[in-house]
């Protein structure tokens, strides 16, 4: 091994261990490191940016935004309290629960999405006096069932179409 392969083992063990420690924020860590390889010379300068332009991250960053205005302003809440009556009986409150988780995480993080409609799948599980994960684990499966629905869904989906457009001369994405 080479003293910039040395050097870029050194980092990434460095990295992992700042995220696993805790006390720093993650973006601030990745970006350190992005920092610390340019400095060691693993990067070079002039690129070591450039990924920060292509159209997943900004997307990504857009739909991270659009989440946080979502749950900030409590229209997903609102929506489910409408959708869900409280006569509703398990199974339906469940059904109700995983389109809705399904539907959002089309458009937004799946996270986030998850993140909204916990508390409320809580509520419900607790209303009908059933494990909390008997209501969980079917949303979580939703979100992620939605979030593969769509280009903006997942970031996977936004780094695939992005790899096809540039190298598969115009073939269709599905």
């Amino acid at each position: 091994m080479d003293l910039s392969q040395i050097a870029l083992v050194a980092i990434v063990v460095a990295t992992i261990g700042l995220f696993l420690w805790g006390r720093w924020r993650h973006d601030l860590v990745a970006l350190a490191s992005l920092l610390s390889c340019v400095i060691v010379g693993v990067i070079p300068a002039e690129s070591a940016f450039s990924g920060f332009g292509h159209p997943a991250v900004i997307t990504v960053a857009c739909v991270l935004i659009l989440s946080a205005g979502l749950e900030a302003s409590g229209a997903v809440q609102v929506l489910a309290q409408k959708l869900l009556p409280r006569a509703a009986g398990p199974m339906i409150s469940l059904t109700v629960l995983a389109l809705l988780g399904a539907l959002l995480s089309a458009f937004m993080n799946n996270v986030g999405a998850m993140a909204m409609l916990m508390p409320l799948a809580l509520q419900v599980a607790a209303r009908h006096e059933l494990p909390p994960g008997r209501l969980l684990m079917p949303l979580a499966f939703a979100t992620i069932f939605g979030g593969m629905t769509t280009l903006i869904g997942t970031p996977p989906n936004l780094i695939v179409a992005g790899f096809r457009a540039e190298h598969a001369n115009g073939a269709a994405f599905t």
